[in-house]
């Protein structure tokens, strides 16, 4: 056996040490060491090209777990990756995720080259609101503060007043001086947020724009009572993004990584993950002895990125793969950023 298939053959080692795990794949994948032998040179020259370029890969948890762990260099929600974006100096930043999540990264570390692998892969909620919308929604409620989900363009969150994500979104809220909230894009996140601004008895008038996610808007409560019914003990997590019905009847409900963290540290027979399904195979990674059942649902956005897509990128991208702004905008989007930073709890 020659050097590089010594190498083909360790990486393919190491890729079936954390892949061997996921039976949640919309693939109908088994990650055998067969499956990790065939695209174990592909990850290799992946994280060879990573290294040439001086690029970072930034992973959404909702990503195939072949990306995840095989190239990413750090993987999360869309806070930490956020974050990690503020804190890198990469001339190059790779983001697997959606293209929001890559604007995202560029209003962040502006000197960075920063690069999408599918320029098609957008979001239906930032897909749901335009900057042009907003500022007509602004018209008519002159005196809100004008508060955007993440889940938005670099146009939304330019003409916003402050940045929240799903795993912060109450206690921002909460804090602002104002009482009329102009919640954007999210109606289904704008319930969830008015009626905890209720159960915190806290005065807060929340008006939404009408954007859904298209993974979260599917779920209902007749999944969990049908959940309940077969698997005794079961706990449910689900995303704020989801109705509020749900959200009422789950038994946990928060962000992508605080739904990780709640697995993690609980002990229950099985879980039901009313969220994308690649939150469960990063479950089913790190958490092998938690035992999953149905549920979950697929971003086909998420879905568009791919290692052959990665690796072209940080070949040769094309223009519509660079993530490129206009100035003024990145700087008043950067502004609701920080005021987002700044007024996040402390971990």
């Amino acid at each position: 056996m020659n050097a590089t298939a010594h190498h083909v053959a360790a990486e393919a080692e190491r890729l079936l040490r954390s892949l061997m795990h996921v039976d949640c794949d919309p693939r109908g994948k088994t990650w055998n060491y067969e499956a990790c032998l065939a695209i174990a040179p592909l990850t290799l020259e992946i994280n060879e090209l990573k290294k040439d370029r001086g690029a970072v890969i930034l992973a959404h948890s909702y990503l195939e777990p072949e990306i995840i762990y095989g190239v990413a260099d750090f993987r999360g929600d869309s806070y930490f990756l956020s974050l990690k974006a503020r804190e890198l100096r990469a001339p190059v930043i790779l983001f697997a995720g959606v293209v929001f999540m890559a604007e995202t990264a560029k209003i962040l570390s502006p000197a960075a080259t920063v690069i999408v692998p599918d320029r098609d892969s957008g979001c239906s909620l930032a897909d749901a609101l335009t900057g042009d919308q907003l500022r007509q929604l602004k018209s008519l409620y002159p005196d809100a503060t004008v508060v955007c989900y993440i889940n938005s363009t670099a146009e939304v969150k330019a003409a916003s007043d402050v940045c929240v994500t799903s795993g912060n979104v109450y206690a921002i809220v909460e804090k602002l001086p104002a009482r009329r909230i102009l919640f954007v894009p999210d109606r289904l996140m704008g319930d969830n947020l008015r009626t905890e601004m209720k159960r915190r008895g806290v005065d807060k008038e929340i008006i939404t724009a009408d954007g859904t996610c298209m993974v979260h808007d599917q779920f209902t409560p007749t999944d969990i009572t049908a959940a309940r019914q077969r698997y005794p003990g079961l706990l449910v997590v689900a995303h704020p993004e989801c109705p509020p019905a749900v959200a009422a009847a789950a038994d946990f409900v928060g962000s992508t990584g605080a739904m990780m963290k709640y697995v993690k540290t609980t002990g229950a027979p099985y879980y039901l993950m009313l969220t994308e399904c690649g939150l469960v195979g990063r479950l089913q990674v790190e958490s092998p002895e938690k035992a999953f059942v149905g549920g979950c649902r697929l971003c086909p956005y998420m879905k568009l990125n791919s290692l052959e897509k990665i690796r072209d990128a940080l070949k040769s991208p094309r223009p519509d793969q660079i993530i490129t702004l206009p100035e003024d905008v990145r700087q008043r989007a950067a502004h609701c950023l920080e005021q987002m930073f700044a007024l996040s709890p402390a971990d």
